[in-house]
């Protein structure tokens, strides 16, 4: 495993595209899990390259786990996923079955002990853990760990010194770990019953590849074929990346299990789908497919449907790139209006070694976007968006776009105005911050000083992604949340960073403290 001091090339920062300017952070994404079972191919690099089609769901650790069916190796770092591997790493990780994750954090600071896979090596084998998503009940996991056995069956390793990890995937892996009169398929079954709120789980022990997600089915995750061999994946993206073909998803409250035997499946709950509607407008990769719908089309279609609902007396249709452009091209498709080409996106600016000075801050989104004067001097815009949450990046933009010249700058959003905050493994700010919780549309026109300003409705979003309204989360947008959430002080990102009191057993090779309960978000619905 890579550890903070071991001496090696440099690894990522664990800086965001937000840290350009902390002021205006956008919604950050849910984490990627991959996971492979493929005797005789090279697992390591099938894993490095699924990461790698899901690098957008997190960008500040990546980590790859791998068994030889003796014993499974786990390398992790801070940074993307080009970052934290090279050719030598990965030759080094030799086997038949892997998982990998590339991780954002919803639970947990984002530091190397709390990257993932999580791995705890016991007398009866060892077990890697990746997890997308986020628990409501972490509290009550915290506490079962607490009240584990003293002797659990955990091989003693030396790690106590280790700075302590601090997340909701922690807490799983250490009780997963604990089944001394039971197998792990069988540990598995009788515990995700008892864990609540959004999870794709990938697992593995020394010859079986694991995978489970939530009876909501909040978050996708995804099964396809090898020629010799299963993958599992957060999105369809990733399997085509690694040349496999799509079997089907897997089911909100299933568990699948792979080993030599083949693939088996059990079903731990009962499914209430939810799946995540901000997956369909912002999150999943264009080029995934999700309740099968090509999310491409979805947005599109989004498009088409705005420019319906919110017509525009307009010269171009522009995208802010790269998540409005397909609504951009369905918007201009459907109004009549030419599609162009009026900002240019810097693909390399998502992270940087270099803490920016105040001079280059106060550039702000010129360091991510740049306007073709010659596109659009003079012409009237319909500029297309895929969200609102603080309104600085909309505000600088349209700054930028009146000095190259544009004459009027309408606003158009493919998502209905973002309220409440997520609980369920998308980072977005907070209630208090959120620009669309204190102010009316006109008043946010006013405030981001666009022409107009006009939002898909949630009815229209919910319609161009052909789900059934009842089998998806709203959440974000309407304020009701499907599981239901605990008391607000059990709730936050670092819920299980604000205690000093760690027992040892807590503990695990990653110096894992995941045991306590602690102060938390108190006010996590409403706070600034």
């Amino acid at each position: 495993m890579a550890s903070p001091g071991q001496p090696s090339r440099r690894g990522g920062d664990g800086r965001l595209t937000h840290e350009i300017d902390p002021q205006d952070r956008g919604p950050q994404d849910a984490c990627g899990v991959f996971g492979v079972w493929a005797p005789g191919e090279d697992v390591a690099k099938l894993a490095y390259y699924g990461i790698y089609a899901l690098q957008h769901r997190g960008q500040e650790s990546a980590g790859i786990a791998v068994s030889n069916g003796r014993q499974i190796l786990v390398y992790k770092d801070m940074g993307l996923v080009s970052q934290v591997f090279d050719e030598s790493t990965l030759s080094s990780l030799k086997g038949h079955l892997a998982i990998g994750h590339a991780r954002y954090s919803t639970t947990g600071a984002s530091t190397w002990h709390n990257a993932q896979p999580t791995f705890r090596p016991t007398a009866h084998g060892s077990i890697a853990l990746g997890h997308n998503g986020n628990l409501t009940n972490t509290s009550d996991l915290a506490q079962m760990v607490a009240d584990l056995p003293s002797d659990s069956g955990e091989l003693d390793i030396h790690a106590r010194a280790l700075e302590t990890s601090t997340n909701d995937t922690s807490l799983v892996t250490a009780l997963l770990a604990h089944h001394p009169d039971k197998s792990l398929e069988d540990r598995a079954a009788e515990l995700l019953p008892q864990v609540k709120g959004a999870f794709c789980f990938v697992w593995m022990d020394e010859g079986t590849l694991y995978a489970a997600r939530d009876p909501q089915g909040i978050r996708p995750l995804v099964l396809g074929r090898l020629e010799r061999g299963w993958v599992v994946a957060s999105e369809t993206a990733a399997l085509d990346i690694v040349g496999a073909s799509y079997i089907r998803e897997i089911e909100p409250g299933e568990m699948i299990a792979v080993d030599e035997d083949g693939l088996r499946t059990r079903r731990f709950a009962e499914p209430e789908p939810k799946g995540c509607l901000f997956e369909f407008v912002y999150l999943a990769r264009p080029d995934t497919r999700i309740s099968n719908q090509r999310v491409h089309s979805v947005r599109v279609e989004i498009g088409r449907r705005l420019a319906k609902s919110f017509p525009a007396d307009a010269d171009l249709v522009i995208p802010v790139p790269e998540s409005g452009t397909p609504a951009a091209i369905g918007y201009a498709e459907a109004s009549g209006i030419p599609y162009g080409v009026g900002l240019v996106k810097n693909s390399y600016v998502g992270r940087t070694f270099i803490q920016p000075s105040q001079t280059i801050r106060q550039l702000g989104i010129r360091l991510k976007l740049n306007p073709l004067r010659d596109v659009i001097e003079g012409k009237r815009l319909v500029v297309v968006d895929d969200s609102i949450v603080r309104g600085n990046t909309q505000r600088a933009l349209i700054r930028m776009l009146r000095e190259a010249g544009a004459r009027e700058v309408h606003v158009r959003i493919s998502s209905p105005p973002v309220k409440w905050p997520c609980f369920y493994g998308i980072d977005f700010a907070t209630r208090a911050e959120l620009i669309a919780n204190g102010l009316s549309t006109e008043e946010i026109c006013a405030s981001i000083d666009a022409d107009s300003l006009a939002y898909i409705s949630l009815e229209e979003l919910v319609e161009a992604t052909t789900v059934p309204s009842d089998n998806l989360c709203r959440a974000c947008f309407d304020g009701v949340y499907p599981v239901p959430l605990p008391e607000p002080e059990l709730l936050g990102k670092h819920l299980l960073e604000a205690t000093s009191v760690i027992p040892d057993r807590a503990l695990d090779v990653d110096g894992l403290a995941a045991s306590l309960a602690g102060g938390g978000a108190t006010d996590a619905l409403d706070r600034p």
